[in-house]
C-alpha cells in the first residue's frame, strides 16, 4: 500500500492506495468512525458491487451502516440532490464531529463533500473513490460542488476530506469506458508537469488499462503525489499553481455543456479532448511544436479516448462553444486565463487569450478530418 500525505496546515490527511482497503474499512478509518452508525452515500451502480462487502466489513467491526443510494450520473449534482442528501443526513442525526462516507465516483464525492461542508456549518467526510478518475483526481484536494443551469461545478466549497482510500480492487468492476475516462486525468499529470511520467504513460498506459495491478498502483500513486504537491502549494487556487490542474478543462467543459453534461461525453473524455485542443492551440500560438501537439493527441488516441471533436457531430460552431467558456470559474475581471503548454510536462497560464481567436481555432478543429 502506498501512503501519500496531503500536507495542509491544520487539515493534513492521507491518501492510501492499494488493494483490500474497502474490506479493511473499519481498521483503515479507525477513530474517524466514532459512533455505531456510519452514514454512507453512494449510487445504484456502485451499490450493486460494493454495498454488501462494505456493509459486511462494518458489521463485523460492530458498526451499523446506514445507506443513501442515489441514481447514478451528473443528474444527482443539483440543488435538489443536495437537499436530499442534507435532509437524509439530518434525519440520521449526523453531528459535526461525525464523518460521512462518500462511496463512489466523482459525482458522489463532489455532492457528499459539499453536503458535509454545509451541514451544521461543516462535518467531516471520508472519500472512498471507486473510479479511476475519482482516485487520481476528484477525491483529492477538497473541491466539492454541484452543477447549475449556468454550468458545471459553479456552486461549491473547498472542504478537505479526513481520509481517502483508493482501493484498486474497485477498478475491477469499472466499465472499460469509465477506465479510459479516468486515464485522461492520469495523462494530464504528465502533460502538465512531468515529461518522464508522460513518457511512462505512452509506454505503459495500455498495460494499466488492461488491469496490470502494478501499473495501476504506479499510475494512481504518481497522479495523487502530483496533485498533493500542487494542492499543498495552492489549496484555494489563489496563486495560479493549482489552476494548472485545469489543463484541458476549459475546452472540455465547453464540450460537456454543448452535449448537455450527459453520457454522450463523459467528463474524462471531455478532458482528453480538451487536452488535445489545448496542445494544438499552444502550437497555434507558437509555444510548442506541431509535433509535440500531435504527440499529446496520439497518446490520448492510443488509449481509446476521443481525440477529435469533429467526431462528436456537434450542431455548434466555434463561437457557440467559446460562449460556454464565459461561465468558467477562472474568469477574472472579464478575462479568461487558459492553461496551455510551453512544453510537454510544462503547463502555464496564458492570460492574454482572445475568445474570438479561440472560436476561430475551434471552427478549424470542427472541420478537421
Amino acid at each position: 500500500m502506498a501512503v501519500i500525505p496531503v500536507a495542509l496546515a491544520g487539515r493534513a490527511y492521507e491518501v492510501r492506495v492499494g488493494s483490500g482497503l474497502l474490506a479493511d474499512l473499519p481498521a483503515q478509518c479507525g477513530p474517524l468512525l466514532r459512533k455505531e452508525r456510519v452514514p454512507i452515500v453512494t449510487d445504484a451502480n456502485v451499490a450493486r458491487h460494493w454495498q454488501e462487502p462494505v456493509a459486511q466489513a462494518l458489521l463485523a467491526a460492530g458498526h451499523e451502516p446506514r445507506w443513501l443510494v442515489l441514481d447514478p450520473g451528473e443528474g444527482a449534482k443539483t440543488w435538489q440532490g443536495l437537499e436530499r442528501v442534507t435532509d437524509w443526513l439530518l434525519a440520521e442525526e449526523v453531528e459535526r464531529g461525525d464523518h460521512i462516507v462518500a462511496l463512489g465516483g466523482g459525482v458522489i464525492g463532489d455532492l457528499t463533500g459539499f453536503a458535509a461542508s454545509v451541514l451544521k456549518r461543516g462535518c467531516g467526510f471520508i472519500q472512498l473513490p471507486t473510479t479511476l478518475l475519482a482516485q487520481v483526481d476528484s477525491s483529492v484536494g477538497g473541491k466539492t460542488a454541484i452543477n447549475t443551469a449556468a454550468g458545471k461545478n459553479l456552486i461549491g466549497a473547498f472542504h478537505q476530506p479526513a481520509l481517502v482510500l483508493a482501493d484498486l480492487d474497485a477498478l475491477t468492476t469499472l466499465p472499460k469506458r469509465e477506465m479510459r475516462a479516468g486515464y485522461a486525468e492520469v495523462i494530464k499529470y504528465g502533460t502538465l508537469g512531468d515529461a518522464e511520467f508522460f513518457a511512462w504513460c505512452e509506454e505503459h498506459g495500455a498495460e494499466m488499462l488492461a488491469g496490470d495491478r502494478v501499473r495501476q498502483e504506479r499510475a494512481v500513486t504518481a497522479s495523487v503525489e502530483a496533485k498533493a504537491r500542487i494542492v499543498a502549494e495552492d489549496e484555494r487556487e489563489t496563486t495560479g499553481k493549482r489552476a494548472l490542474l485545469n489543463l484541458g478543462h476549459t475546452f472540455g467543459h465547453a464540450l460537456e455543456a454543448e452535449t448537455g453534461f450527459s453520457d454522450r461525453l463523459l467528463h474524462g473524455e471531455a478532458v482528453a479532448l480538451g487536452m488535445v485542443l489545448a496542445a494544438r492551440y499552444s502550437a497555434r500560438r507558437g509555444y510548442i511544436s506541431d509535433a509535440d501537439a500531435e504527440r499529446v493527441a496520439s497518446a490520448i488516441a492510443a488509449s481509446g479516448l476521443p481525440s477529435e471533436i469533429a467526431a462528436l457531430g456537434l450542431d455548434a460552431d466555434g463561437k457557440a462553444l467559446a460562449a460556454h467558456m464565459l461561465h468558467d470559474k477562472k474568469m477574472d475581471a472579464g478575462t479568461l486565463p487558459f492553461v496551455l503548454l510551453a512544453a510537454i510536462g510544462q503547463a502555464f497560464l496564458d492570460k492574454d487569450v482572445s475568445l474570438d481567436d479561440v472560436a476561430r481555432f475551434l471552427d478549424e478543429e470542427l472541420q478537421r478530418a
